[in-house]
């Protein structure tokens, strides 16, 4: 299985290396934690780069209108024989499959791993920085402005436009703050980075925690399964970690709030976004 990927420079192909991963939704985004583990379950397969800004402002306003490029067409027919197609969009889906005879599949398991895959994007296409990235976006979205045709009021929702740029940048900030607490908390608690590997559910379990010589006496039954509760308290009692002092723990804790209340913040983003687009797709 393939999966499409679209970015300001140009498409991507990502070839899925373990598809029995895509049977466990709720385990991806642990997979796209780090670039190494990223590579495990994804390797790129094709890259297709825009020769200009034009070609660029073309493929985008097509993918407006859940329609695939020439220069789109032309990638997928060279790279696709024989695969199936994730793809971000069922309308865009269905016309790739129409016009090119590709089967494509737009699910829950896509859309978690072209989340990972946009986290870690820099990291699995090489030669692709941040700091390439951030100057062909801005150029794009000033030339989509301009086309007003493309651009006007009653084809696309500025609102819709700005939340899904928005969500991106907090699925970023996420994982960013989130590594800060695995790093700071585990000159403390080395173990619990392996022992919980959810973010949200690491930070919860620090906030509550604290020193991890707490443990013992805590109930995280709200937070954890039994099992994993278990197995927290038991590596608590024999961790290797550093003592850690008042202060930093404070830091620490207050850097887990920023964490949940992103992470709560971007789900009533996701709900906002699902239920503006739904009536954009029935019409």
């Amino acid at each position: 299985m393939l999966v499409l990927f679209e970015t300001p420079a140009g498409f991507a192909l990502f070839k899925v290396l373990d598809e029995r991963k895509l049977n466990k939704v709720e385990d991806l985004s642990k997979e796209f934690l780090a670039p190494d583990s990223a590579r495990k379950v994804v390797s790129l397969k094709a890259f297709s780069k825009f020769e200009n800004t034009a070609e660029a402002l073309e493929a985008a306003t097509k993918l407006l209108e859940s329609a695939p490029s020439k220069g789109l067409r032309k990638f997928l027919r060279a790279h696709c024989d024989g695969e199936t197609l994730g793809v971000a969009d069922t309308k865009l889906g269905n016309a790739i499959k129409e016009k090119l005879k590709i089967d494509c599949v737009h699910n829950t398991a896509v859309m978690e791993l072209l989340r990972g895959v946009r986290i870690q994007l820099t990291e699995l296409i090489s030669g692709l920085g941040a700091q390439d990235l951030a100057p062909m976006s801005l150029g794009l979205s000033h030339s989509l402005s301009r086309y007003k045709l493309k651009f006007s009021a009653d084809k696309v929702d500025t609102m819709i436009v700005q939340a899904i740029g928005l969500l991106d940048d907090l699925d970023k900030e996420l994982n960013t703050y989130a590594m800060r607490i695995r790093e700071w908390y585990g000159w403390h608690f080395p173990e619990l980075t392996k022992i919980i590997q959810d973010n949200i559910l690491y930070a919860k379990a620090v906030k509550l925690m604290g020193d991890r010589a707490n443990a013992a006496k805590l109930d995280f039954s709200e937070i954890l399964p039994e099992e994993v509760e278990t197995e927290l308290k038991e590596a608590a009692v024999i961790s290797m970690g550093t003592e850690i002092n008042d202060l930093d723990l404070m830091n620490i804790k207050d850097l887990c709030d920023q964490v949940l209340n992103l992470a709560e913040y971007r789900a009533q983003l996701y709900d906002y976004l699902k239920s503006r687009m739904t009536p954009l797709r029935q019409t």
